[in-house]
Order: structure tokens, then C-alpha cells, then sequence
């Protein structure tokens, strides 16, 4: 739950190129990227909360960590692959999981029991090379991908330009509030490397003042 160590340097750098962050920086004192608990855990979470309501998506996952006999019990869970990979897909589904989503949930515990996926070697790989061995797995994509990158790797150089809050706030703060192309919007973002991340939760603020976790 700490700041990351790169972020007090990123903002005043920040700060420092780009007027408009300068402004959105010192709006929002005292809040930042914050890792709220494993990677297995984390990513589960997202595929359990595609596409529907937050109410809905916090019922289904109670229940759901409930029937895997996730540990500790208090707090956000820590959910073990291993459980999830020998829970049949007929308990997920009573659980309230989609089909699909039970599916989902089973190949992403598969990819971490076999190692497929390894927290211990994501060091050692680049932003891309880590967001193709996360969309390898059923259900996530390229943006929930990158929003893991953020918000539990907390890499401090990703753009999520197919993000529509992000695209909505260039717009607003760059562009009159009219939407940009992808390719303008790395132009526009070119400025900020290597803190993009940084930048991008900045500008997520403009829109939302309270920040979300993941």
C-alpha cells in the first residue's frame, strides 16, 4: 500500500514539462498507485467483474472466494490457484460466474498451478513481453492487461490508450474535448515518458477525484 518510489520524482518532472499535469498534480496532494494484494488474487477480481455492475461483481466474488476456501478469511482475500484449478466449473458457475467467466477464472488458475504464469520472473520482462504472457490467458485483454501493469506491477511507462476515461480526459484538458486519434494521443504523451502511468492517473483524477483500486 506504499507510494511507489519512482512517484514523488515522476510528479515534480511532470510537473515541470507539462502545465496541465502541473495543475492536476497539485489538485490532488497526497494520493497515489496503490497495490492492494497478489497477483493471482488481483487479476481474478478483474475477470470476475467484467462487464457488470460493481454491487453485482462484489456479490458473485464473495461467493466465489467463499467456495474456494480462499485465505485469510478477513481483509481482501488471497486466493490460491490450486483451489481454483480443483473447483469444478459447475460450483464457480453456482457461485454466480457466467460460463464463460468460470472458464476464464479456471485457465487463469491453470496458467499460475503450471507456472505459465510466474510473478518471481515478471521482472525480467519488458512492459509488452508481460502484457503477452497476461493475454495469453482466456478473458483478459490488452486494457486489463495494461490496468494490472499499472495498478499491481506499478510500471511507471504505460499509456492505456484504448482506455475511455483516459481518451475522454485528453480530450477535455488537450484537445477542446474533442476525442483524439490513438496515434495524436502517444504524440500528446510522448512528453511524459517515462512516467506515463503516472500521468495517466493524473488525468484519470481530472475526471474522478477519488481514486480506484484494482
Amino acid at each position: 500500500m506504499s507510494k511507489p518510489r519512482y512517484w514523488d520524482d515522476a510528479a515534480r518532472e511532470l510537473s515541470r514539462r507539462d502545465p496541465v499535469l502541473r495543475r492536476l498534480i497539485l489538485a490532488h496532494p497526497g494520493v497515489h498507485l496503490k497495490r492492494r494484494s497478489d497477483a493471482f488474487t488481483t487479476l481474478a477480481c478483474a475477470i470476475v467483474g467484467q462487464q457488470i455492475s460493481v454491487k453485482a461483481a462484489d456479490s458473485i466474488w464473495r461467493r466465489f472466494v467463499a467456495s474456494v476456501d480462499a485465505s485469510p478469511p478477513r481483509g481482501f482475500p488471497r486466493l490460491l490457484p490450486d483451489r481454483v484449478v480443483a473447483a469444478e466449473v459447475r460450483a464457480l458457475r453456482a457461485c454466480g460466474l457466467s460460463q464463460r467467466k468460470a472458464e476464464y477464472l479456471a485457465d487463469l488458475a491453470a496458467h499460475f498451478a503450471s507456472g505459465r504464469l510466474d510473478p518471481l520472473r515478471w521482472k525480467a520482462l519488458d512492459d509488452e513481453a508481460l502484457i503477452e504472457a497476461l493475454v495469453d490467458v482466456k478473458g483478459i485483454g490488452r486494457w486489463s492487461a495494461e490496468m494490472f501493469l499499472m495498478f499491481h506491477e506499478l510500471r511507471p511507462d504505460v499509456l492505456p490508450v484504448d482506455d475511455i476515461g483516459l481518451q475522454r480526459a485528453i480530450a477535455l484538458q488537450f484537445n477542446g474535448g474533442e476525442r483524439l486519434p490513438r496515434e495524436a494521443m502517444f504524440a500528446v504523451a510522448d512528453l511524459w515518458r517515462p512516467w506515463r502511468s503516472v500521468a495517466t492517473w493524473y488525468l484519470w483524477r481530472s475526471l474522478d477525484p477519488i481514486p480506484v483500486e484494482y
